[in-house]
């Protein structure tokens, strides 16, 4: 008797495939360009941290911390919470530490949707959001953010109108990956409306709050009006303390919602890093003197990567916030960045994602290219070189 093969995925998992991110790493390793497409910084972060985090493996961290996370470190984010924004946090039911910011949204839509529910993103979105939904079997409503000259924008109407009577939570990312935008005080005042007059719950990603440059600055949508019990912040330690590796998050909020990830959460990694945990307490309490020196190194780094991508023909679109720039190759010519991106990296040495891929209508993003500046100056420096010689990129004619 044959039998037919068995189904290898379930349907909600089937159309995840790789991310582009670990296609771009293959490529950059295979043709021997630097890696500007993933946002991994080249540096450690803080020596102190680092020493801190030794310290607390050989103290006897070592074994499964509680599950909301150690004392140490909920104590110092309610500290933080506090004293950056003004915002209270409840230490033992308003935090749960989580693996990377990643499972805290992941486990944040699990725990609120259901499936036939819908979320509400912005486009160009980081891929994990469109995921999360798709395996909680929740639907995703795209509201675009159209690139002008001045940065990117959202038509306050357009977002209303894609809210349905299936519209359950909205997830935004400010500072916004892969645009670099930070979000105003009047486009968060307009989110918060909608939130209200829909009765919806907001999940914000805010893992770049740190990291905001020249006049901007980050304002978190849980404390304008009206939203404290309907937001859930979610944050990590990997951009803040450039200890993408360590994998420590977490998400703040009112205790109802934090229940939701804390109840997906305890049936997937339960609980991780112990030691690291302890450590990033530190880092949030001792180190900001730190992260405003890496602040200001992230913002050279993007003011040279920007001059070098003028030089080299492209139009740069403010980076207020983030890792990230983004780039039109239309002025250089290439109107498909797609095919700009593979021969940036087969001609010039320099990997780059098209903006295209993080959006489900990718026609306003074409032309648009997202370089990372999280590196070295020393690496910045040699890209910078490789793209001013990117007229080997120009479209044949």
């Amino acid at each position: 008797m044959t039998h037919a093969p068995a189904r290898t995925l379930a349907r909600r998992a089937a159309g995840l495939g790789t991310t582009v991110f670990s296609d771009l790493t293959e490529l950059a390793v295979r043709t021997g360009a630097i890696n500007l497409g993933q946002g991994s910084p080249e540096a450690d972060g803080p020596p102190a941290v680092l020493e801190a985090a030794r310290r607390a493996l050989f103290n006897g961290a070592n074994q499964y911390p509680p599950l909301n996370g150690t004392p140490a470190l909920r104590r110092a984010l309610a500290q933080q919470r506090l004293r950056r924004y003004g915002v209270p946090c409840d230490e033992d039911t308003g935090i749960v530490v989580t693996t990377g910011a990643t499972e805290a949204v992941t486990a944040a839509v699990l725990g609120l949707c259901d499936p036939g529910d819908e979320i509400i993103v912005f486009d160009p979105a980081y891929d994990v959001y469109t995921a999360a939904a798709r395996l909680a079997g929740a639907g995703c409503r795209r509201v675009p953010l159209l690139p002008g000259g001045d940065g990117f924008r959202y038509d306050p109407d357009a977002l209303r109108a894609a809210v349905t009577r299936s519209t359950r939570l909205l997830l935004l990312n400010t500072p916004h990956n892969p645009t670099g935008k930070v979000f105003t005080r009047g486009e968060l005042a307009d989110i918060a409306a909608v939130c209200q007059e829909y009765d919806l719950v907001a999940v914000v990603d805010e893992v770049y709050e740190y990291l905001v440059y020249g006049d901007r600055y980050h304002l978190p949508l849980t404390a304008v009006d009206g939203m404290a019990d309907r937001t859930l912040c979610v944050s990590s330690a990997g951009k803040t303390l450039n200890l993408t590796g360590w994998k420590v998050g977490w998400a703040c909020g009112p205790a109802h919602l934090v229940d939701a990830v804390r109840a997906v959460k305890q049936y997937t990694t339960f609980a991780s890093a112990a030691p690291l945990q302890d450590a990033v307490a530190w880092g949030l309490t001792h180190q900001d003197a730190w992260v405003a020196a890496q602040r200001s190194a992230l913002a050279a780094n993007r003011d040279a990567l920007s001059a070098g991508l003028r030089t080299a023909g492209l139009a740069v679109l403010p980076a207020e916030g983030g890792y990230f720039l983004q780039a039109d190759a239309a002025r250089a010519g290439h109107a498909d960045a797609s095919e700009y991106c593979r021969r940036l990296a087969h001609e010039c040495g320099v990997v780059a994602i098209p903006t295209r891929v993080f959006a489900e209508d990718p026609s306003p993003y074409a032309s648009l290219v997202r370089f990372a500046f999280c590196k070295s100056p020393r690496t910045i420096s040699q890209a910078v070189g490789r793209l001013a010689r990117s007229g080997s990129a120009r479209p044949r004619g």
